[in-house]
């Protein structure tokens, strides 16, 4: 199991198109391959992209993209706002400046929709059956400092793998294990793209499929809670509906 990061040239809001990027960027693609794109080169892609100039109001923007979000900033944290986008809970719906050159960057629209269109066109162009596309993004994670990589939207994957049903090592067996495949993944391949200007917002995992059940369905249903019916239930009821 690899990761080969696909360095590109600078993506530039505010709007870009993706396709001759992957053309010219992307390496032959094999079949079990697993494809990781930053969620900001697709919203660059779709053109979600907003000037940073006078009477442009971050908070506005962030509330108005947020599912929930917590009425309130974080000061000693850039004024950040808790929000939840997308079943994802994240600072400031995912907003971001960092390599945007002077404009906010949101989240991609439809991002599961996104990633079939990616999907299907790279199997159809490689003559691929099994390939899987997952879009990513930093989070941060409570009581921890730093970002992880997480997914935000896939295709061509299953997400989880299920445990239950099946004996621990002592034959006792498990009620409630699943295993996040997607997220963990996410995670390694954010690491490997890195934060800054490394240019590599593609990555892509080659001899996984030991880890990786690809599919032809739609499954990002089979990883989202809602918030009411979550473990951090009581946590979560603090961030209101937009």
């Amino acid at each position: 199991m690899k990761f080969i990061p696909v360095r590109t040239r600078p993506i530039l809001p505010p709007q870009d198109d993706i396709y001759p990027i992957l053309d010219t960027s992307l390496p032959r693609l094999r079949e079990g391959d697993v494809l990781f794109v930053t969620s900001k080169i697709l919203a660059i892609h779709q053109g979600r992209c907003v000037k940073i100039a006078p009477g442009v109001n971050k908070e506005t923007l962030i509330k108005r993209e947020a599912e929930r979000y917590v009425n309130r900033r974080f000061p000693g944290y850039g004024n950040f706002i808790l929000t939840i986008k997308n079943s994802t809970l994240i600072p400031s719906a995912g907003i971001d400046e960092s390599n945007g050159n002077g404009y906010y960057i949101l989240w991609p629209k439809n991002i599961p929709a996104l990633a079939k269109e990616l999907c299907d066109r790279l199997k159809k162009k490689y003559r691929l059956k099994k390939l899987a596309v997952v879009v990513t993004d930093s989070h941060t994670t409570p009581l921890r400092y730093g970002v992880l990589g997480i997914s935000v939207g896939f295709h061509g994957i299953e997400p989880l793998k299920d445990y239950r049903g099946k004996p621990d090592i002592f034959g006792r067996k498990l009620k409630y294990t699943t295993t996040n495949v997607v997220d963990a993944l996410s995670a390694m391949a954010v690491l490997m793209m890195g934060e800054g200007n490394e240019r590599t917002p593609i990555m892509i995992l080659r001899g996984a499929t030991h880890l990786v059940r690809f599919t032809n369905k739609t499954t990002q249903q089979k990883l989202t809670i809602p918030p009411e019916q979550d473990i951090y239930a009581p946590l979560l009821k603090i961030l209101k509906k937009r």
